[in-house]
C-alpha cells in the first residue's frame, strides 16, 4: 500500500487563520514604524486613521502583542500609554545610562519652588494664583510664568468672581514629562504623606541625672556668719 500525499493546487487560498496572523503582524510592524518616527505620543484613533481605519481595538491589541515580543526578546524599551497616546519609551532601569549620555544637553531641572507650585496646580486645578500663594505662603508670579514658558502650566479659564482672576492647570507636556496617561494616574495624596519619625528615646546606658536641691537655709546661715565676722573686724 503506497503512501499518498495531498498536493496543494496552485492558487489555493490561504486559511483564514494564517491570513489573520499575517494581518496582525503587519499591523504591529506598521504601528512600530509610526511610533519610531515621532517624538510625541500618538492616540489610538490617530494610529487607526493613519493605518487605514483599522479601529482602536485592533491597534491596542497589536500594541499588546508588540510589548509581549519586546519582553520575550529582552528589549530595552516598550510601548507605553502617555498623555492620551502611545509612545515607545526605554525601561526605567536604563535611566542612569541615558542621563549620563544626555548630560551634555545641560537641561535645567525644576527648582524646589517650581516643583511645589507645579504640584499644587496638578492636584488643585483649576486653581487661582491667590490660592497657590496662600498654600505656599509666598508670591508665585515669577514661578508660574516660568512654568508656563516651559509649557508645563497654562491658563484654563477665569473664575466667576470679582475681577475674573485667571485659573491655572497643567498641560499635555506635563503628562509627557512625568510619564502619565491621565491626571487620574497622579499618586494619591495618602501615598505622598511622609511617615512621622519615631520619637527619640534616651539610651539605656546613660547615667540618670537627678536634680540636687540647693541648701537655701545653709547658705543663709553662712552668709549671716560672714556678715557678723565682718562687723566684728570693723569694730575692732
Amino acid at each position: 500500500m503506497s503512501d499518498t500525499t495531498q498536493a496543494t493546487a496552485p492558487g489555493t487560498p490561504k486559511s483564514k487563520t494564517n491570513e489573520s496572523s499575517d494581518g496582525s503582524q503587519e499591523l504591529g510592524q506598521q504601528i512600530e514604524a509610526a511610533l519610531l518616527t515621532t517624538d510625541r505620543p500618538l492616540p489610538a484613533s490617530k494610529l487607526s486613521e493613519l493605518l487605514g481605519k483599522t479601529g482602536n481595538k485592533a491597534v491596542k491589541s497589536a500594541i499588546d502583542e508588540l510589548n509581549k515580543i519586546y519582553e520575550q526578546t529582552g528589549r530595552s524599551f516598550r510601548i507605553e500609554e502617555v498623555a492620551g497616546g502611545f509612545q515607545i519609551l526605554t525601561l526605567a532601569q536604563y535611566s542612569d545610562v541615558l542621563a549620563a549620555m544626555h548630560k551634555t544637553r545641560g537641561q535645567t531641572k525644576l527648582s524646589p519652588a517650581a516643583m511645589e507650585t507645579l504640584a499644587i496646580v496638578a492636584y488643585r486645578q483649576p486653581v487661582l494664583r491667590a490660592d497657590i500663594e496662600a498654600i505656599r505662603g509666598v508670591a508665585c508670579g515669577e514661578v508660574l510664568r516660568s512654568l508656563m514658558e516651559r509649557h508645563m502650566v497654562k491658563i484654563v479659564g477665569r473664575a466667576e468672581e470679582l475681577g475674573r482672576p485667571m485659573l491655572y492647570g497643567t498641560t499635555k507636556s506635563f503628562l509627557e514629562v512625568f510619564g502619565l496617561s491621565d491626571l487620574k494616574d497622579l499618586p494619591k495624596v495618602e501615598e505622598l504623606k511622609l511617615q512621622q519619625p519615631p520619637e527619640a528615646t534616651p539610651p539605656t546606658d546613660a547615667p540618670e541625672t537627678t536634680e540636687t536641691e540647693t541648701p537655701v537655709e545653709a547658705n543663709t546661715e553662712s552668709q549671716s556668719n560672714e556678715q557678723e565676722e565682718a562687723n566684728e573686724e570693723s569694730e575692732s
